[in-house]
């Protein structure tokens, strides 16, 4: 059934591969809003492939992006030279209930599948590979429920972070994950290489808070394993003497059972049009930039102010 959104504005299916080519980028971009002033709003830094394209040949005029994502933030800071200003949500404080809400989201939407299968979480030693806000939340969910949980992050400052915590830390990420009955993967890279899989413990779950092709490479995977269904949203990749449980195709586990987060979307939505606010003012220059504190702060006491009525 379409949204209310649906049904007043055309809505487009987009997919990475439209924006990794710059001529269908361009292409894309100028028949929606050929001559215009356009503020792209991404999710995961899609349009970071192509932006210098289309910065340069656009009829209009890109002012610049707002990126919501960790992983998005990632693909943006890495670019050598941005050719606008990309104004980046994705660590702002104003973002930390959320994360810790997808955590606990990315646990129970775990949980559920692996009941279906008639599998539990207790007794399954979980390994959490990254200790940012969404694998701290998700390692300190699974803890509450009395699963056994070791920590990986390659951020030494992380790790003391989790040890601090209570939780083991792995010295050695290939050991652990050879011990591992669930692996939890949460670092917006790719956290578990072609050759990863084949250390995994046979039985294992695998489960991801992202894209598949930012976290998990599939693609590197032998050729020897058989993919089968093994329960909704489950998949079976089996080959001789080893098998493995990937969930949801590898793709971000919580959205199957909504990923609601609440009212608390909202201080992230605020906070995303004031960076496009910024934009439009047309006094950022090219570069990573953020929302100022001082809006950060109208933004949550505002939603206090509504919230608390």
């Amino acid at each position: 059934m379409p949204s209310k959104i649906e049904k007043t504005t055309q809505c487009d299916a987009l997919c990475r591969e439209l924006f990794e080519n710059p001529d269908s980028a361009v292409d894309y971009i100028e028949s929606r809003s050929g001559g215009e002033p356009v503020v792209l709003l991404d999710v995961g830094g899609y349009f970071a492939p192509a932006l210098g394209a289309l910065c340069e040949r656009f009829s209009g005029r890109v002012l610049g992006v707002v990126e919501d994502t960790e992983n998005g933030h990632k693909r943006y800071a890495s670019t050598e030279k941005l050719p606008c200003p990309v104004v980046s949500v994705a660590r702002s404080p104003l973002k930390d209930p959320e994360d810790f809400l997808v955590g606990q989201s990315v646990v129970f939407s775990t949980e559920a599948l692996m009941r279906g299968r008639g599998d539990i979480l207790h007794g399954r030693p979980a390994l959490v590979i990254g200790f940012g806000k969404l694998g701290s939340s998700i390692a300190r969910l699974l803890h509450a429920k009395g699963v056994q949980v070791t920590v990986y992050d390659v951020d030494p400052v992380r790790r003391t972070q989790a040890l601090s915590q209570g939780f083991t830390v792995a010295r050695d990420r290939d050991t652990a994950l050879h011990g591992a009955g669930l692996i939890l993967c949460a670092t917006g890279a790719v956290s578990l290489r072609g050759e990863d899989f084949s250390a995994l413990r046979n039985g294992a779950y695998v489960a991801t808070v992202t894209s598949s092709e930012d976290e998990l490479d599939l693609a590197g995977l032998p050729d020897v394993y058989q993919r089968t269904p093994d329960g909704e949203h489950v998949t079976r990749y089996q080959t001789t003497g080893h098998y493995f449980y990937l969930l949801n195709g590898g793709n971000a586990v919580n959205f199957l059972h909504g990923a609601s987060v609440g009212p608390f979307i909202y201080l992230v939505q605020a906070e995303i049009l004031a960076g496009v606010r910024n934009l439009a003012r047309g006094d950022l220059g090219p570069g990573m930039h953020e929302v100022d504190a001082t809006d950060r702060a109208a933004i949550a006491g505002t939603w206090l102010n509504y919230f608390n009525r």
